[in-house]
C-alpha cells in the first residue's frame, strides 16, 4: 500500500506534480491515475474537431500525452493547471504529427479550406484540417503569444474562459478581449489560404 492518497485538493496535486520531478515513480503512476479523468476531457475536446472514425481514440490519445510528458523532466510544475494546459499542447501536437503522417501516407490529399466559421461547427462531426489551424496557430503566436495560448486552452484544450484565466493568470476580461481578437485574426488568416 502506498502512502499516496487519492482523494487529494489541488494544493496536493501540485505537491505530487513536483515530487513526479523527483523521481518518485509511485507518485507518478498515482498521479496519472488522479489526472485521469481531467486528461481524457481535454483528449475528448481535441477529439471533437477530428474528422469521424479518427484513428486515435480518447484513450490513445491521452495515454501517448502522458508517456512524452512522463519524458520532460525538466519542466517544474506549478499546478493541476499548468500541467492540463501543458497536456493540451503535447495532445495539439500529436494530433498534427498523426495528421501530418497520414497525409504523407496518402501522397498529400486534396485539402480542404477551413474558416474559424467552420471550426466551430466542427463539434458537430464536420472534418477539419488541423495542420492549416495549427499553422495559423502558430503565425499568430509570433505576433500575439497570450492569445495564441488562450486560443491553444479555449479551442484545443476545451478549457472555459475562467480555466483560461487561472492557467495564464489574466483577467477574464483579458481572456474575452483575446479571443475576440485571435478569432477575427485566424479567421481572416484561415479565409486567406489556398
Amino acid at each position: 500500500m502506498s502512502d499516496v492518497e487519492f482523494d487529494l485538493d489541488p494544493a496536493e496535486v501540485t505537491q505530487w506534480l513536483q515530487q513526479v520531478g523527483a523521481a518518485r515513480p509511485e507518485v507518478s503512476s498515482q498521479l496519472f491515475e488522479r489526472l485521469y479523468t481531467d486528461l481524457k476531457r481535454v483528449a475528448r475536446a481535441h477529439l471533437r474537431r477530428e474528422a469521424p472514425g479518427h484513428t486515435l481514440s480518447t484513450t490513445a490519445l491521452v495515454h501517448e500525452a502522458w508517456f512524452r510528458m512522463a519524458e520532460q523532466n525538466r519542466t517544474a510544475w506549478e499546478s493541476r493547471a499548468h500541467f492540463l494546459s501543458v497536456s493540451s499542447i503535447m495532445m495539439r501536437r500529436i494530433l498534427v504529427s498523426h495528421e501530418v503522417a497520414y497525409r504523407a501516407a496518402k501522397r498529400e490529399a486534396d485539402l480542404v479550406p477551413l474558416t474559424l466559421e467552420h471550426l466551430e461547427k466542427i463539434g458537430g462531426g464536420q472534418s477539419s484540417d488541423i495542420v492549416a489551424v495549427h499553422d495559423a496557430l502558430l503565425a499568430f503566436e509570433a505576433i500575439d503569444p497570450r492569445a495564441a495560448k488562450v486560443v491553444e486552452l479555449r479551442f484545443f484544450g476545451g478549457l472555459e474562459n475562467e480555466e483560461v484565466a487561472e492557467v495564464l493568470g489574466i483577467s477574464l476580461a483579458t481572456v474575452k478581449r483575446d479571443w475576440t481578437l485571435a478569432r477575427a485574426w485566424l479567421e481572416r488568416e484561415l479565409a486567406s489560404r489556398p
